[in-house]
């Protein structure tokens, strides 16, 4: 088994996988930071909900896939922003807006992991995790 050096871009590797075969959830190989981007991404309504699966090891999260009425998927696009090479830190006046507010940034700040609107609004800045409209 490999060891993957980018867990976030492993995790959304898999949705955008899942997403494209149309699946309705998805399992990823769980952790604290991926349990966070997770509830952002329900409480914003780009996923359905997510359930912690304890397999004994470091859990599992099975995330449920949220498409409309034609079955299009709510989620157009995931990017990761920042990566293992490459890491991007902006002050809360440097968060980028997402396709014109249409989508959202998430980061991780001294105060957690949150949304780019929510780190502007309690002017809090942090590093650039993913994109996502």
């Amino acid at each position: 088994m490999s060891k993957v050096t980018d867990p976030i871009a492993d995790y959304l590797t898999r949705i955008r996988n899942a997403l494209h075969a149309k699946h309705p959830t998805v399992d990823i190989p769980a952790s604290t930071l991926k349990r966070e981007i997770t509830k952002i991404l329900v409480d914003e309504g780009y996923v359905r909900n997510y359930l912690n699966i304890d397999d004994g090891t470091q859990g599992i999260l099975r995330v449920f896939l949220k498409y409309d009425q034609e079955g299009k998927s709510i989620i157009t696009g995931l990017k990761r922003l920042s990566k293992p090479g490459l890491r991007r830190y902006v002050g809360f006046r440097e968060i980028p807006r997402v396709r014109n507010n249409l989508g959202i940034t998430v980061l991780s700040t001294p105060q957690g992991v949150m949304t780019g609107k929510r780190a502007r609004f309690e002017q809090v800045g942090g590093e650039l995790l993913l994109s996502v409209w």
